[in-house]
């Protein structure tokens, strides 16, 4: 089995649903996460002028490769109603690979670990929580050296559901 973490993201509509019904399909099509991280808030990434997002990591385990559990999470995105229409546009879901096992993947549709993830606080601070001492394959430096180096200034709260 290869532990797979994936960032979740929604800033659009019912955010909170967005990302319960990504874990439920995550859950049906993918595997059961074994671990997930809290709910949180933070501003917008990259189009600045975007409405606040709700982040969470899951860890789960599998025996799909990264382009099979690539290929799904896409699938869930469009079911979802994901229009890739503006980089860094709002969204109903994101998912992301962030690690595939401790694999380096270079392809022309997936890079693993997930490129931006280190300059990411809203990608660190969830993914601190529950795998701390993860080490990132290429830095060789576990996801809290990581969030120790960010200089990334976004505001990431916990988020507490109404």
């Amino acid at each position: 089995m290869i532990n797979v973490f994936l960032l979740l993201g929604s800033n659009l509509g019912n955010r909170e649903l967005f990302l319960q019904q990504a874990i439920e399909l995550i859950s049906a099509e993918v595997a059961v996460p074994v671990t997930v991280s809290s709910v949180y808030e933070t501003q917008s990434w990259g189009k600045t002028d975007e409405p606040d997002y709700l982040n969470q990591v899951l860890m789960l385990q599998t025996t799909l490769t990264a382009q099979q559990v690539l290929k799904k999470v896409l699938a869930i995105e469009l079911k979802m109603g994901r229009r890739r229409e503006v980089k860094w546009g709002a969204r109903t879901i994101d998912i992301d690979i962030l690690f595939y096992g401790d694999k380096v993947i270079h392809e022309s549709n997936l890079v693993v670990p997930h490129p931006e993830l280190y300059k990411r606080s809203f990608t660190l601070i969830p993914l601190a929580e529950i795998a701390p001492q993860l080490v990132h394959p290429v830095f060789g430096k576990n996801i809290l050296e990581l969030k120790a180096q960010l200089k990334d200034n976004l505001i990431v709260k916990k988020y507490t559901f109404e």
